[in-house]
């Protein structure tokens, strides 16, 4: 067995809402959620996704700020994430994002590799999109545009600076 094969690439990203979900404003986007889900759920190479009992993770908190929404996902490869995310309604919604989320200032998605079968958290999530914010790509904590293979990830030693919350 390779090291691919005990291993899943976890993704998130998070955006800052520029209105309330029920909004007339972001009412595209809510209506999109589910189609766009159940795309993702069946696209090769899709393992698993955060949602709460709504069917979505729009209700999940994250870094504690109600304006934030979490999209945590895990799949098979860098392959299949790029694969769902850059066709159909996903890329209809990527391409709509300015007219529901505010542009932040700093990263707001990474991945890293999971062993297969381990389902991460928001807090797993946080800590690794607060490692590459302070820290850039490491094995640890990286991005679609410099990656790295399966396999050890430790952390870049030292203290993440506190109140690395968003900021637009």
């Amino acid at each position: 067995m390779t090291d691919d094969a005990v291993y899943e690439l976890a993704q998130v990203n998070i955006a800052h809402l520029k209105a309330p979900l029920d909004s007339p404003q972001l009412k595209d986007f809510v209506d999109a959620l589910d189609p766009v889900n159940a795309s993702a759920d069946a696209a090769d190479g899709f393992v698993w996704r955060l949602q709460s009992e709504g069917g979505d993770a729009t209700d999940i908190p994250v870094f504690g700020d109600s304006w934030l929404i979490v999209n945590l996902t895990v799949w098979r490869d860098a392959n299949a994430l790029t694969a769902f995310m850059y066709q159909g309604r996903h890329r209809e919604m990527l391409a709509r994002r300015r007219e529901w989320f505010e542009r932040l200032a700093e990263a707001v998605t990474t991945l890293w590799w999971v062993p297969a079968g381990h389902r991460p958290t928001v807090a797993e999530a946080e800590s690794r999109l607060l490692h590459l914010r302070t820290h850039g790509p490491t094995p640890y904590a990286f991005t679609l545009r410099t990656s790295y293979p399966a396999g050890a990830s430790e952390p870049v030693p030292g203290e993440v600076p506190e109140g690395l919350g968003c900021s637009l």
